[in-house]
């Protein structure tokens, strides 16, 4: 089971950190990954990370600005966020993958949990 949560309104140019608790099987057994869903679109691929958290890949509309990162002693993925921008706008859902490799691929993740809403205003 997964709960993710830290979304809320935020002006452009601000941050924001996402928080993600995983449940049930050991959480250093997943890969993790982010996706995001804006009103009207497709669901898309944010960042993801292995699960030592060596590894990491993100979208490159988000790469430079958002930082994944995993405390496996607490369960917990995180999606720091920052220089937010209005088109960033959307709900973000966190993702386990039932392996320890990453992907970008949405089908390659087994579990989800709900969304959290993330706005920028501008």
């Amino acid at each position: 089971q997964l709960q993710a949560y830290g979304g809320g309104l935020v002006q452009a140019g601000g941050s924001l950190r996402l928080s993600c608790a995983a449940s049930g099987r050991p959480f250093s057994s997943y890969a993790m990954g982010w996706f995001r869903q804006a009103p009207g679109k497709e669901r898309e691929f944010v960042a993801t990370i292995n699960w030592s958290g060596s590894y990491t890949s993100y979208a490159d509309s988000v790469k430079g600005r958002f930082t994944i990162s995993r405390d496996n002693a607490k369960g917990t993925v995180y999606l720091q966020m920052n220089s937010l921008k209005p088109e960033d706008t959307a709900n973000y859902y966190c993702a386990a993958r039932g392996v320890i490799s990453t992907t970008t691929r949405r089908e390659g993740f087994d579990y989800w949990g709900q969304g959290t809403l993330v706005t920028v205003s501008s």
